[in-house]
């Protein structure tokens, strides 16, 4: 059934292709991109009182905790209540999922799942533009000039925490905190699941999944 205003929210592992797949989603559909980690450096360089107390615990390398990250999410989307929004980072535990379901209710999610071997061979080629956080590859989203930015012609650089083994170790801990999370919506019968190992191979039927709820705005050609 196709609906004005829908809210829907994008999962996957990191490395899943979910920032892809979020871009193509918003260019053909003309949604708001409430992208968690974008929202939270915001508030950091604007040195608001959220800000502040997030980026002590990102400085040390720790997960910002729920009751931060709740408030940033619940001001944001009651905002933009009267919008269509894709909500991308977020909920990460059933504790964020329950609280969100209480202040806005979710017309779907949708889940990458893709297989974790895949998604350590793919992390192992990506650079990123430490100030934006651009994200390329080197196989499947190339700078135009290798190690270098396409917006700002700064260096690129490769992450520690992008290491096989380190990798692993993150994709367990998603796993372990998400599953909830996907039992969740399962049980209210909001989500669907995408399976396959590439963008290409996964992003066709995510498209045809939300063109039975959101009318398209237009059809982009991907090779």
């Amino acid at each position: 059934m196709i609906k004005k205003v829908v809210k829907a929210i994008i999962l996957g592992a990191p490395g899943s292709g979910k920032g892809t797949i979020s871009e193509r989603i918003l260019k053909d559909f003309s949604m708001k991109h409430l992208a968690s980690g974008d929202l939270l450096r915001s508030q950091i360089l604007k040195g608001t009182d959220i800000g502040v107390s997030a980026k002590k615990y990102i400085d040390k390398g720790q997960l910002v905790p729920d009751n931060l990250v709740l408030q940033l999410i619940l001001e944001t989307v009651q905002r933009h209540k009267d919008d269509t929004w894709l909500l991308d980072g977020f909920p990460r535990t059933l504790n964020q999922a329950v609280t969100l379901d209480k202040i806005q209710p979710i017309n779907f999610v949708i889940n990458l799942n893709v297989p974790f071997d895949i998604i350590i061979e793919r992390i192992k080629g990506r650079w990123i533009h430490m100030p934006s956080g651009r994200v390329y590859h080197t196989e499947f989203n190339p700078p135009k000039v290798k190690g270098i930015d396409d917006v700002t012609q700064e260096p690129l650089v490769q992450r520690e925490d992008d290491k096989p083994e380190t990798v692993r170790h993150r994709l367990n801990v998603y796993k372990e905190l998400t599953q909830p999370v996907l039992d969740f919506y399962r049980k209210n019968q909001l989500l669907e699941e995408f399976t396959g190992n590439s963008t290409p191979e996964i992003w066709p039927k995510v498209r045809q999944f939300i063109s039975t709820k959101i009318e398209p705005v237009q059809k982009t050609e991907y090779k």
